[in-house]
């Protein structure tokens, strides 16, 4: 690439295609953006179900699908070393210059880090969440994460809200931060052609229906909104373990034919979903940045969310209704939406959607994370120790023992199965022709 400077990156985390989220779609778009860039990307994930080995999507994007199960919540098992050894064969093969690490929860995200900063790579983490302080989980959660950003050379947040939570919970120096907002692919989501009427309004709720998301706000909602306004109807889009307690809402206050439960949504029918309806419902109790509230702006929906984590960062005041995560509060602001119904222009939100957020602007704010990772000077692991004896008297001792016996197995592998003794595989370009055909070619490294 002519100009800017080509990076080699790998994505790194347990949550990619074929299951949906909003970890899964940022890493596709922003892979997909930077091929367009003129960068490598590869991906690498655990298997799931028979797709397993090596995959190609749109645009040339390779996936490694490695072998190793989800263990719990689509999480592999923690071995610590266990994967070494096929990180290790990854990096080299692809000619690995950057490795990018995405969400907290995600085991296989702190261990490719961890291997990839004994072996010198460049390492960068986006934090896609928010998390508690006091709670057990959550104790161990940001013990994990400050283990792992003790040495990462560059950060990425997606809302300044999730930016104060992760250097709080990790101490990373928060001029390593950096906050880039999510996006959405506004050509996907679009307005209905034509303008719903308003004698029924739907309220639509696409979400996984577990407690992180509100499920059981919605259970005490969604009945007094019924009994308030005999014109409202709900769309339920989404499944978790509390679609149990809906089903029975729905049953107790006899609202079958005004709540419709629709189970899990493909992400590909997500829009026909949204445009069926007039306002859209986020119920989190914690967020750091809510992708689904901008596909629902996109299509013109007025959003009612809860006030809660980086969601006031979203929109604009006139295209959401916040909310504090109570019944009560709930209630109002879904009243104050469906008086704001008359004067919302659809086609006007998605045009504005469209100007405020686009992968493309992420893809590029992203590559300056990349050049900054680059320009840090490489340290030796007597230097990078020190770092480590930082997190605490305790947990510093066992972190440095961690290392130094990652960075011997390292050491070992490299005399077993030396780095000029694994094949590095050729690059495929995706090319256009005049015709508007697509075409792959070689380009031997």
């Amino acid at each position: 690439m002519d100009g800017p400077q080509r990076h080699r990156i790998l994505m790194v985390s347990d949550f990619f295609y074929p299951n949906f989220g909003g970890v899964e779609s940022h890493i596709y778009y922003l892979s997909q953006c930077l091929i367009k860039l003129g960068h490598k990307v590869v991906v690498t994930t655990h298997a799931y179900g028979n797709r397993s080995g090596v995959r190609y999507m749109t645009g040339g994007l390779k996936v490694y699908y490695i072998p190793w199960r989800p263990f719990l919540m689509q999480n592999t098992l923690p071995t610590f070393y266990g994967t070494l050894p096929i990180i290790r064969t990854i990096l080299i093969r692809e000619r690995i210059s950057v490795v990018h690490g995405h969400q907290a929860f995600s085991t296989l995200c702190h261990e490719a880090l961890m291997h990839a900063r004994t072996m010198g790579y460049k390492a960068v983490f986006t934090d896609h969440s928010l998390y508690r302080f006091a709670d057990v989980g959550s104790i161990h959660m940001n013990k994990v994460l400050q283990f792992t950003l003790a040495d990462i050379d560059q950060a990425i947040c997606v809302s300044h809200t999730s930016k104060e939570n992760t250097v709080l919970r990790s101490g990373i120096d928060p001029e390593k931060v950096f906050v880039i907002p999510n996006a959405v692919d506004t050509a996907m989501f679009t307005p209905a052609p034509k303008r719903l009427c308003y004698d029924e309004i739907v309220i639509v709720v696409i979400s996984r229906l577990v407690y992180r998301k509100g499920a059981d706000l919605l259970v005490e909602v969604i009945p007094e909104v019924c009994r308030l306004n005999p014109n409202v109807r709900f769309v339920i889009g989404g499944d978790g373990l509390k679609r149990v307690r809906l089903e029975e809402m729905r049953e107790k206050y006899s609202l079958q034919d005004r709540v419709e439960m629709l189970g899990a949504v493909p992400h590909a029918q997500v829009r026909s979903v949204l445009v069926s309806g007039h306002i859209f419902l986020n119920s989190s109790l914690t967020e750091a940045f809510c992708i689904a509230i901008l596909e629902a702006a996109s299509c013109g929906l007025l959003t009612v969310s809860t006030r809660v984590g980086g969601v006031p960062e979203v929109l604009p005041d006139d295209m959401i209704v916040l909310a504090e995560p109570t019944p009560v509060d709930m209630t109002r602001a879904i009243k104050e939406a469906i008086e704001m119904l008359p004067n919302i222009n659809p086609q006007a939100m998605h045009d504005r959607v469209k100007k405020l957020y686009s992968w493309q602007d992420v893809a590029k704010r992203t590559e300056v994370v990349y050049d900054r990772a680059l320009l840090c000077s490489d340290v030796s692991l007597l230097q990078r120790l020190p770092r480590y004896l930082k997190c605490g008297p305790w947990a510093g001792k066992l972190f440095c023992l961690v290392m130094m016996i990652n960075f011997l197995l390292w050491q070992l592998l490299q005399f077993w199965q030396p780095s000029k003794s694994i094949e590095e595989v050729p690059d495929i370009l995706i090319l256009e022709n005049e015709d508007n055909e697509i075409c792959g070619k070689l380009r031997m490294p």
